[in-house]
């Protein structure tokens, strides 16, 4: 199987590429450019909070705003403390734990390889973003691709951060816990036997991009942990604010008639897991809120959200091709759904 690579380099003399840069910074004569900064936008902040305070007073004492914004606040306080924990573990594993590690631990036979790389995600935490370029990194020094894959869709859905906050997520509701664990599992080695049985080559083309090779060790950790964080976090809040919306702006009439299909429900709520691209260390908390929901379409949402979402596909697509990723994410998102209404409706 014949992996391709791409060159991402600029082309152009450092002298022509001077002489671009200097073109393009020099103002024009007779013009001197003004930037909006923070501070301008400060001051108008504030004015607007002046001029306007006695609307903002009447709206913020509105109860469907007072309701809104606690069930904002307790998912988020509450799936806070799991993002960072795991935001810490992944960069630590991507900063002191070498890529070969996993591919002396693998069985040869891509067959074989797939379930235990599946596996191996119970004991290495990480969230999505970070199980993409470690399943680069793993294609990229001769690991079967169809075990990378596996590993890429189970390492940040069954690791034992995501499970403990599902538990906590879901008290006294052991059966959830072990739903996600077993359908998160199956739809990693299903995707990885489709890929032993249909994969192709030529739909890889590994771009190699210059990272933090070159850094120490300490510095990979910093800003792994950085980046993770302010990503994941950002993906947090939205989807803390879409749940939020949903509870209070939708009539409940309406997410009842939609709760009461189970097929409809659960093909909702991978929808919306795909589009708002929550951590899979929080996103438990935001499935918790929608209690509008059957378990099942909940259960999709929890599987869905850590294998297949806006900015995986966008991940997968700068780290193996686009033409992976466009036959990759379908799979995958229709394989999640199958799992989840299977598991849910054997177990939930």
């Amino acid at each position: 199987m014949r992996t391709v690579y791409e060159d991402t380099s600029v082309a152009g003399t450092p002298a022509q590429s001077s002489e671009a840069v200097r073109a393009a910074d020099k103002p024009e004569p007779g013009r001197r450019r003004r930037r909006v900064g923070a501070l301008d936008l400060l001051i108008v902040g504030l004015l607007i909070v002046l001029i306007g305070q006695r609307f903002f007073i009447d709206l913020l004492s509105h109860p469907a705003l007072q309701t809104w914004s606690t069930i904002f606040v307790s998912i988020t306080v509450q799936a806070l403390p799991f993002l960072v924990f795991g935001v810490v573990l992944s960069a630590a594993i991507a900063a002191f734990v070498p890529p070969s590690a996993f591919s002396r631990a693998l069985p040869r036979r891509p067959a074989l390889a797939v379930p235990v790389a599946g596996a191996a995600g119970m004991v290495l935490p990480g969230c999505e973003c970070a199980s993409v370029p470690v399943a680069g990194g793993l294609v990229a020094r001769g690991v079967a691709p169809a075990a990378a894959f596996a590993f890429l869709l189970a390492a940040p859905a069954i690791n034992p951060v995501v499970l403990t906050a599902t538990a906590v997520a879901f008290p006294q509701q052991p059966e959830v816990v072990f739903a996600r664990f077993l359908a998160s599992l199956a739809t990693s080695v299903v995707m990885g036997w489709l890929w032993v049985r249909f994969g192709r080559g030529e739909w890889l083309r590994m771009v190699r991009r210059p990272h933090l090779e070159g850094g120490s060790k300490w510095e990979v950790f910093r800003l792994s942990m950085q980046h993770d964080f302010l990503h994941a976090g950002g993906f947090l809040v939205v989807g803390g604010l879409t749940a939020a919306t949903l509870n209070v702006v939708v009539p409940r009439s309406v997410l009842d008639a939609v709760a009461e299909q189970p097929w409809l429900s659960a093909l909702l709520l991978a929808a919306l897991a795909v589009v708002l691209a929550i951590c899979s260390e929080a996103d438990a908390f935001v499935a918790a809120s929608l209690s509008q929901f059957s378990m099942t379409a909940r259960l999709a949402f929890m599987v869905v959200g850590p294998a297949v979402d806006v900015k995986l596909i966008a991940l997968q697509a700068g780290t193996f091709g686009r033409a992976f990723a466009l036959r990759f994410a379908p799979a995958t998102l229709v394989t999640a759904v199958l799992a989840s209404v299977l598991v849910g409706w054997w177990l939930l």
